[in-house]
């Protein structure tokens, strides 16, 4: 299992939830196939999430998850997965190998309100 946490902050560019992570070579990276729609209700709490929030996550458990996503299926070179507590699914586009060897059984993820907006250019 794969103890890894990651940290990426989305936010909206365009009407898209994207994010950039230079670490792994993204920019603008966009969250598509109900994955945006997954991003909207887990972020609706939170103030100016639009802007940029944090997101956590890891195929391993960590105390401060408050999402866990299933995978379902491989589904156009990327994966479904599948948020079993509100019924919804999203796709996962092939970036996601840029963070695991292999898509993994789960996805545990924590999102919570940024200290600052992402500084982005547009």
């Amino acid at each position: 299992m794969n103890n890894s946490i990651f940290v990426i902050k989305p936010y909206k560019w365009e009407g898209l939830w994207v994010f950039d992570d230079a670490g792994v070579g993204l920019v603008k990276e966009p969250f598509v196939g109900g994955a945006d729609r997954m991003i909207d209700r887990a972020t609706a709490h939170l103030p100016n999430a639009e802007k940029g929030f944090v997101a956590v996550f890891s195929a391993g458990y960590f105390p401060d998850a408050q999402i866990v996503l299933d995978w379902v299926h491989v589904e156009g070179g990327g994966n479904v997965y599948r948020w079993n507590e509100k019924g919804m699914e999203g796709w996962l586009c092939p970036a996601l190998l840029r963070y695991f060897a292999e898509p993994p059984a789960k996805l545990y993820i924590q999102v919570k309100r940024a200290s600052l907006p992402v500084e982005r250019d547009t």
